[in-house]
């Protein structure tokens, strides 16, 4: 791992600054040699850090800590990841600022025009936590749809069959048809998993997906999507376009014991909708890891139905994926010192 964090990163070229130092009763012109400075909002990895602390002034806090109020006008780079919103109230506040790093994927917290207006490059690290999602989702849908149960003692024969016969699923995966709402780089591996197990699969996206890509998936518009899916999965990102997109409309297509899970954004989900559909729907099921807002607050719609499984946005949550979206500071550095970015983040 070092030999591969040294390779990428090259010993990078200092700014530079002239001063006067007496030699041999002559003044002379000295370089000195100054480290851009980094804020960092939000905690990263520890061997990214590292590295980012080798190349770099860094300096740890949130947006209105006074280590980040104190730094504000010299700071070139800006780390964060998803609870910290970078917006032109904090660009302002960042006069020298170069670059954005997204230790993640989505970029729904970066206003991303007002960072093209300030000439400020906004980098992220797109594919960093696709298999740690996949699996998370796929546990999910395999937990909803096989129950089971574990002894903690040893039973009599009459309690071990009474265990038996409660615990059995009503179908088989490949009696069932799921639902992708986004067939980006995690709902595309959704789908080929769930073919590969036996799903009937369709999906539904605004690009056109190559046909290599959609491991056999039938694309159907949103409304058959939810009309006939027994299981969907969402997937689509946080841009504001999306907010609410899957409102009553299509909740009130769903089938009544559908199972929907939500690994993406919350704020996709019109969440009044959808607690109205499982209170009159008790055999439905939502699994949602992400929320709006976050954290959810005691008198959100969804707190409290018996059908209704919070979980605290844990689909990234894997020690090699929170390592690889810190390594967004690779690109961060690379943009400070003058250089191209391998991973800038797209327009909208």
């Amino acid at each position: 791992m070092r030999n591969e964090i040294d390779s990428w990163g090259q010993p990078c070229s200092p700014r530079s600054y002239p001063s006067i130092e007496p030699e041999k009763g002559k003044r002379k012109a000295k370089t000195i040699q100054q480290k851009p400075v980094i804020l960092v909002t939000e905690p990263l990895a520890e061997a990214p850090l590292a590295w980012l602390k080798s190349h770099a002034e860094v300096v740890e806090g949130g947006v209105d800590s006074p280590e980040f109020i104190r730094h504000s006008p010299s700071a070139i780079g800006l780390v964060v990841r998803t609870y910290t919103t970078v917006d032109d109230s904090v660009l302002k506040r960042l006069p020298r600022l170069k670059v954005v790093g997204r230790a993640g994927v989505g970029v729904d917290n970066i206003d991303l025009l007002a960072c093209a207006n300030r000439s400020v490059t906004v980098v992220h690290t797109p594919d960093a936590n696709t298999q740690a999602v996949v699996e998370y989702a796929l546990c999910l849908l395999a937990d909803a749809l096989r129950p089971r149960v574990f002894l903690d003692r040893a039973l009599t024969l009459e309690a071990w069959e009474e265990a038996r016969r409660k615990i059995v699923a009503p179908r088989q995966m490949n009696e069932l048809t799921l639902g992708i709402l986004g067939l980006g780089r995690i709902g595309s591996r959704i789908a080929e998993v769930a073919r590969a197990i036996g799903f009937r699969v369709l999906y539904n996206d605004l690009l056109e997906i190559s046909a290599e890509r959609t491991s056999g998936a039938l694309r159907v518009d949103s409304t058959t999507l939810f009309r006939e899916s027994d299981v969907i999965s969402i997937h689509i990102d946080g841009r504001p376009s999306n907010r609410d997109v899957v409102g009553a409309a299509l909740v009130n297509l769903m089938r009544p014991e559908v199972v929907l899970i939500n690994t993406s954004r919350g704020i996709v989900i019109q969440s009044a909708a959808l607690a109205h559909f499982l209170h009159t729907h008790p055999q439905a099921r939502a699994i949602l890891d992400v929320h709006d807002p976050e954290p959810f607050t005691a008198d959100h719609p969804l707190v409290g139905l018996p059908n209704a499984f919070l979980a605290p946005h844990l689909a990234s949550r894997t020690e090699t994926a929170m390592v690889n979206m810190s390594w967004v500071v690779r690109d961060v550095i690379e943009v400070a010192m003058g250089r191209s970015a391998k991973h800038v983040a797209p327009g909208r």
